[in-house]
């Protein structure tokens, strides 16, 4: 049985399950699970036994092949395990990977994850092996795998890897009609007082009407879909786009959590400030 330290537990959000587990003897089961239950929060007993358990069998001691098999065993107990391999690649990004080829299951996985705690690996299991055999994940694992993602040491391994591994694009800013630069220099004059520091900018490969802008942190670059650079486009339409993707500059990501939140509050109240804004995002209805 397990047995979690009460002073990390406390500390720990709800939905985390702990990592400080350590075996000992079954007087120690009521406690833990007590513990457990409370770290849950509003699960009743007997849903959250099952996860209990779980956790106490597989914390530590396991390969990340042992836990991927233990969780394809408790989403399809009748089905015989495929061979299984579990490789960490080098990704640009947190990125996971699974397919069943030829009764193989390959699971390839962002090395940025090989140091990640069992519980994280328990709960990126779950995930993909429930997608792929279109299973219901129960929201612990979400919550815990997103919650491990928003650290902030995590976050900063991320954004270093993507700036060494990842291959941007980046055009410049001079396109057939239109000059991303100037647009960048008046809009930020004119909402900014010329404070930001300006970005890579340039165009996208082709005319996407389904991404119109992005601005990439790792990167630091802004990148405008090539859409808008034709005569016919209006200008407002491209001003609005590059706005706002120059807010993104202004206001970063804000991480709570597990949660991410891309437009803050103060991202939405700055964007009004925007003139015809509502004109503006009506002509981006109609490209």
């Amino acid at each position: 049985m397990a047995r979690i330290e009460l002073a990390q537990a406390r500390l720990l959000p709800r939905f985390w399950l702990p990592e400080s587990v350590v075996v000992i003897s079954p007087e120690g089961r009521s406690r833990a699970l007590a513990v457990c239950v409370r770290l849950i929060g509003k699960m009743s007993f007997s849903e959250a036994f099952p996860l209990i358990e779980e956790v106490q069998s597989s914390l530590f001691f396991e390969t990340p092949e042992e836990i991927y098999a233990r969780v394809f065993r408790a989403l399809k107990p009748r089905t015989p395990l495929p061979e299984l391999r579990v490789e960490f690649c080098a990704f640009a990004n947190a990125d996971s990977f699974i397919r069943l080829d030829d009764g193989r299951l390959q699971v390839r996985i962002s090395d940025l994850l090989a140091g990640a705690p069992a519980p994280v690996t328990e709960a990126l299991a779950y995930i993909l092996l429930g997608k792929l055999y279109r299973k219901p994940v129960q929201r612990i694992y979400t919550h815990r795998y997103r919650l491990y993602l928003n650290r902030r040491d995590v976050r900063r391994q991320m954004h270093l890897v993507r700036q060494v591994r990842g291959r941007k694009f980046i055009s410049g800013p001079h396109g057939k009609c239109r000059n991303l630069e100037m647009i960048f220099d008046r809009l930020n004059q004119q909402f900014f007082d010329g404070l930001l520091g300006q970005p890579q900018l340039g165009w996208s490969r082709g005319m996407s009407r389904g991404l119109l802008g992005h601005f990439d942190p790792s990167h630091n670059a802004i990148i405008i879909s090539r859409i808008f650079d034709k005569e016919e486009t209006p200008d407002l339409a491209l001003e609005y786009v590059m706005f706002h993707e120059m807010l993104h500059l202004r206001f970063p990501v804000d991480h709570n959590g597990a949660r991410r939140r891309v437009h803050t509050r103060e991202f939405r109240e700055a964007e009004k400030k925007f003139p015809r804004l509502k004109e503006a995002k009506e002509i981006l209805k109609r490209l």
